[in-house]
């Protein structure tokens, strides 16, 4: 027999107890409510009879204060309480639709004529005081009489409150009583359905519905748990709950499928935020170098067990040189050629392995010289990846992976292409900003650092000497009649000179940087380190050299090219503020008094020029 013939047999007789049950406790419930209209009634009696009681003193006490003061105010209140009293009198004329019975009408009857008597005496009173006689008005309202009405009218509402009180606790007890008996109808009928219900289970359900069940929902208890290794093979019975198991089984293959996508997104999404933070560490770095940390320290965060190397071009020496590497690679050189890489070669990724067959790199070399072996005889542990980098078609660096062999491995193969492109973009834009960076701290005519340089190492110099307590010297100098020169010969021979000299200078500057082409044909030398004689010596032999020198131009020798020096140094000459001005005051000493010479500072001179 199937499951839906055993339910409908126990739904049937479910529903008609259950109709019978229902029907008690509506009786019950019904007797309950007759039980809360007496409280509200009895409530609602007591309320107004106590109103009653209450206004009918409260108008006395105001008719009384108006013929002792004589007060307008006490008047109109007075008026406003009769008003009070009508009301309450009238809904006290309607408690026998409500239920009141003859005897409690009778009393609050008797209380509202006595009431009514009231107040036409106090009406009496009042109007004998208005018409000036107040003897009269107070003999009315404070007579032994008028206090008996009130004690009357008083005794009358009390007596009505008792009656009231009786009659309703007699309903309460008719109400509990009845409902009583209906609840324990109740309790029967709702026993005899739990005697049906337990039989149909002890006897029916136990063994097609009860055990099939528990286990069934055990299995859903733990795929709610999101345990899908659960075991769905106990269900072979023809029926509803066969049919059960087959959609849990669905379902248990539906959270599996899921629960594999969320843990790829899940791990997808930390490894996008871990590699939006290397894009913005690598978009905040100053040098590669500081990409090269960038990148060693977030790569094994975002590749795990994935070890690599860094490398950057070096176009002076034509090779890629290990910039940085991470997780220890087995393979790879830190130097080689560009040559040496297939995917340098052909510009785009290229992968080596047990299950990617294809050519070896040459920077794959092993100590012994041997280069790892191609496809499943290889027998090798890692596939290595090398993806170039570029920007604008040239070749920037590479990026190196080694990859153990896998499918979890190979699907970070998109990432590693992810990586290859924003680490090319950051070089790219740093190279792009030392580019710009070096143009516009560079004189274009002579390739010298130009005046804005000078002043950024000026600053940074003066401000190491302070900690070294270092001297540093500065030699300016300029070129003797060189208007004259660019007159005679033209501007573009003049330029030649220029550049002649700006070679003469490097050539005496060991440190990398320091001669700076101050505007015109003026320069300047900075010289950390080196004390007042030893500049004075240095500007010397640069004045000699210039002296010595033959300029060419298109095939025309100028001979006779001079320049006048001044020399400073800091602190011994002058301060640090005033290093370059004195020695421009030096160079200007230098020019009025024949040029051609060299001239040391001192502290107190003029800073006017000669042309």
């Amino acid at each position: 027999m199937r499951l839906s013939t055993i339910t409908h047999t126990a739904y049937v007789t479910t529903v008609v107890l259950s109709m019978i049950t229902g029907a008690t406790m509506l009786m019950a419930s019904s007797a309950l409510d007759e039980e809360r209209a007496a409280v509200a009634n009895r409530y609602a009696f007591d309320k107004a009879s106590f109103e009653l009681d209450v206004e009918i003193f409260h108008m006395s006490d105001k008719a009384r204060e108006y013929v002792i003061t004589g007060n307008e105010e006490y008047l109109e209140d007075y008026g406003v309480v009769v008003a009070a009293l009508r009301d309450t009198e009238d809904r006290l004329q309607h408690m026998e639709d409500a239920g009141a019975t003859e005897i409690e009408l009778a009393t609050l009857t008797e209380a509202i004529d006595q009431a009514n008597r009231l107040t036409n005496e106090q009406k009496q009173a009042i109007e004998a005081f208005q018409n000036g006689d107040a003897e009269t008005a107070r003999d009315i309202l404070y007579s032994d009489h008028y206090e008996a009405e009130l004690d009357l009218i008083n005794s009358d509402v009390l007596r009505f409150q008792a009656l009231l009180d009786q009659r309703t606790a007699t309903e309460i007890e008719q109400a509990v009583q009845a409902s009583r008996t209906w609840k324990t109808i109740s309790e029967l009928v709702l026993g005899l359905t739990a005697l049906m219900f337990l039989g149909v289970l002890y006897f029916v359900l136990k063994r097609r519905i009860l055990r099939p069940v528990s286990r069934l929902s055990d299995v859903v208890t733990r795929l709610a748990d999101q345990d899908y290794d659960v075991d769905l093979s106990n269900f072979h019975n023809r029926d509803e709950i066969s049919d059960m198991a087959k959609a849990v089984r669905i379902f248990r293959e539906n959270g599996l499928e899921r629960r594999r996508l969320e843990e790829k997104l899940e791990r997808d999404l930390k490894l996008k935020t871990v590699l939006s933070r290397m894009t913005h560490r690598m978009q905040a770095c100053e040098s590669k170098d500081e990409v090269a940390d960038v990148v060693r320290l977030f790569l094994p965060a975002i590749l795990p067990g994935c070890p690599g190397r860094l490398y950057l071009f070096e176009k002076t020496d034509n090779i890629m040189r290990q910039a940085s590497e991470w997780l220890v690679p087995a393979d790879s050189a830190a130097r080689f050629g560009p040559m040496d890489c297939w995917a340098l070669r052909r510009g785009t990724l290229h992968q080596h392995g047990a299950d990617q067959p294809d050519m070896p790199c040459e920077h794959l070399r092993s100590g012994e010289g041997k280069l790892p072996e191609s496809g499943p005889e290889g027998g090798g542990a890692v596939s290595s990846v090398c993806v170039p980098l570029t920007a604008q078609r040239e070749v920037i660096g590479l990026l190196y992976c080694e990859m153990p062999d896998g499918p979890a491995y190979r699907a970070h193969e998109h990432y590693i292409v992810m990586l290859a492109e924003n680490i090319s973009l950051s070089l790219a834009n740093m190279g792009l900003r030392e580019e710009l960076q070096e143009q516009a701290m560079a004189d274009s005519l002579t390739g010298l650092a130009n005046r804005r340089q000078l002043e950024q190492r000026l600053g940074a110099l003066l401000r190491d000497s302070q900690h070294t307590e270092r001297c540093v010297s500065c030699i300016m100098m300029d070129v003797d009649h060189f208007k004259m020169l660019n007159d005679t010969y033209g501007h573009d021979k003049g330029d030649d000179v220029l550049r002649e000299i700006a070679r003469i200078l490097q050539s005496h500057t060991r440190e990398d940087g320091l001669a700076f082409r101050y505007g015109g044909e003026e320069f300047v030398i900075l010289l950390p380190g080196v004390e007042t004689e030893d500049a004075l010596l240095r500007a010397e032999a640069i004045r000699s050299d210039i002296a010595a020198h033959r300029f060419h131009h298109d095939g025309i020798v100028i001979d006779g090219v001079t320049a006048s020096f001044g020399v400073s140094t800091s602190p011994d000459i002058c301060p640090d503020t005033r290093l370059v001005p004195t020695a421009d005051a030096a160079l200007y000493e230098s020019k009025t008094s024949g040029r051609n010479r060299v001239t040391r500072g001192w502290v107190a001179s003029s800073t006017d020029k000669v042309a």
